[in-house]
Formats: structure tokens, C-alpha cells, sequence
């Protein structure tokens, strides 16, 4: 959690996914179309086919062929970007789909009132989010009053390696997917790889000992943050995370007196979403350290 970067990194392509080239089901040119539209980020209002085409990796004249197409389709709008040139933004049908989404979530509606009592009490930045490829997207947040906090928003992505939420859903993810995972992450980021696993296993032990992870200055040198994930009926993937800048939240207080707080919420949250209001809380699994270690990865394989 924390203010957004000027400079937004590429995105992970869907159509350049291992495994998307032979598969004869998979249609490249879609593929193609949401990584433009996934580009956009909360704080963007005009992007040019420039700057679409690196953050997606495509070709600008794959680009261009494809911004009109959407545009066509009202997934963007035309308009003048900053320095007079074509632009486009996220059109009304894109809106539509979210709202959609966002909709069909009825656990937010369940959580934003514990969620608010937590950012009150706590005076951290509470927020929920869901996995997205190697991302974790925030689909609700909540603030205190009281002090400053981080300014990000429902719709901010962040980066599931080295945050505490990211790590918390790969705390509880199946062994394959978890393993797929860290293997994008070094493949991604081949350098500093040995210091991100050596962040996400320790993560994990933590996530065993106290049932959160954590991320202390890791993701953002003046950022802590802890989280925990949990799994609702009918609903995706989701986990909470509590932080707020390093010099206000420390890491005793996040620990010691944020952490039972927000373990107590999570499992009130679960038992609101249930189908069975009274049914017992399942835990989320821990991660298998020795699965991670046979897998290669621990070891730099």
C-alpha cells in the first residue's frame, strides 16, 4: 500500500503466457485487446498508443489496430492526450463490466463497515483485495481520520511478490499454483529474485507461526503492512491487509495489537459470507516449505 509510481511498469501479457501459443483454443487477438485495456490504472486519465505499447509489450501497430477496434466497440473513447495527440481512455462498456464485478461481490458490502471499525481503531489503511496474475487489485479500502495513511484506492493494483496481501493469498493457494507463481516471479526479475523468495518464505513461516504474513519495508522502504487471506463461499479468492506508513505503524504494534483485530474480523467476515452463518471457520493452509524447497525454486533452480 502506498501513492502510486509516476512510472507505470509493463504489465504481464496474457497472450505471451507460457503455454497460450499451443493451446488451439486460445485466441491471441482477444488476448491482445484486454492486455491494452488492462493496462489502464487508477490515476490515468489519457494514454496514447505509445505508451499503451509499452506497457503491454505489443507492437504499436498491433496497438493502434486494436484501439480502434475497442474504440469501436466502446471499450475506449477517443481523446487528446497532454501533449495534443490522439489519446484514448477507458470507455462505458468497460465501466459496465466492472460495476458488473463489482456487483456480484456481496462480501464487500459484508466487510466495509468491520473493515472501517478496524481503520478507526487501528488507525492503518485497511484494504480488501483479489489476485490478479501477479498482482493483487484492491476492491475495497478504508482509512482513518485520525492520521495519515496511504492513498490508494479501490482498483489499485499492487505487487503480489512483496506485499503482505500478495504474499498472504499465496499463503493459501494450491501448491501448483503457488509454485507457477514463484517461478513468474524469477523469470520476471531473474536479479533480485534470491532477495524477493528469501522475503516470500519468510513470509510464509510467519503466515504458519502468527496465521498473516507480513511485509516490513520491503515492498516500500517507508511502508509496513500485514495481511491475511481467506476464502468465502462463492466468492474469489480474497485477503485483507491492515498497514500504513513505517514511521506510524510500527512493526510491534502491527503485530501485537493490528493482528488479532484483523484475525478476528476475517473470521467474522467468513462466517457472514457463509451459506451457514454458524458453520466453524476453515483456517487457511500454510504454505508447504518443503514442497517450495523440492520444487527448485528455494534453491535458485
Amino acid at each position: 500500500m502506498q501513492n502510486q509510481r509516476k512510472s507505470t511498469p509493463p504489465v504481464a501479457s496474457v497472450s505471451g503466457t507460457a503455454g497460450t501459443k499451443e493451446d488451439r483454443h486460445f485466441v491471441t487477438a482477444l488476448a491482445r485487446g484486454l492486455d491494452v485495456l488492462s493496462v489502464f490504472r487508477p490515476l490515468d486519465r489519457v494514454l496514447g498508443n505509445q505508451e499503451l505499447a509499452r506497457r503491454s509489450g505489443l507492437p504499436k501497430s498491433t496497438v493502434s489496430r486494436l484501439t480502434y477496434t475497442l474504440t469501436k466497440l466502446g471499450y475506449l473513447e477517443p481523446a487528446p492526450d497532454g501533449c495534443g495527440g490522439a489519446g484514448y481512455r477507458l470507455g462505458s462498456r468497460v465501466l459496465a463490466l466492472g460495476s458488473t464485478l463489482l456487483q456480484r461481490l456481496d462480501v464487500r458490502a459484508l466487510a466495509r463497515p468491520l473493515m472501517q471499525e478496524l481503520a478507526d481503531q487501528s488507525r492503518t489503511m485497511v484494504a480488501l483485495g483479489t489476485p490478479d496474475r501477479k498482482s493483487m487489485i484492491y476492491i475495497e479500502t478504508c482509512r482513518s481520520q485520525a492520521t495519515v495513511t496511504l492513498r490508494l484506492n479501490v482498483g489499485s493494483r499492487i505487487p503480489m511478490a512483496t506485499t503482505a496481501m500478495g504474499r498472504a493469498y499465496l499463503a493459501i493457494c494450491s501448491e501448483g499454483e503457488r509454485t507457477a507463481l514463484m517461478e513468474r516471479f524469477r523469470d520476471g526479475d531473474p536479479l533480485r529474485w534470491p532477495l524477493v523468495e528469501q522475503g516470500i518464505l519468510g513470509a510464509l513461516e510467519t503466515h504458519g507461526r502468527h496465521g498473516c504474513c507480513t511485509s516490513f519495508t520491503e515492498w516500500q522502504s517507508d511502508v509496513n503492512a500485514v495481511a491475511v487471506a481467506f476464502r468465502v463461499a462463492g466468492q474469489p479468492p480474497l485477503a485483507i491487509s491492515c498497514g500504513g506508513l513505517a514511521c506510524s505503524s510500527a512493526t510491534d504494534y502491527l503485530m501485537d495489537t493490528v493482528r488479532p483485530r484483523m484475525l478476528r474480523l476475517v473470521e467474522r467476515l467468513v462466517r457472514l459470507g457463509s451459506s451457514a452463518p454458524d458453520a466453524p471457520v476453515q483456517p487457511a493452509r500454510a504454505a508447504s516449505m518443503s514442497a517450495l524447497s523440492d520444487s527448485g525454486l528455494s534453491r535458485g533452480a
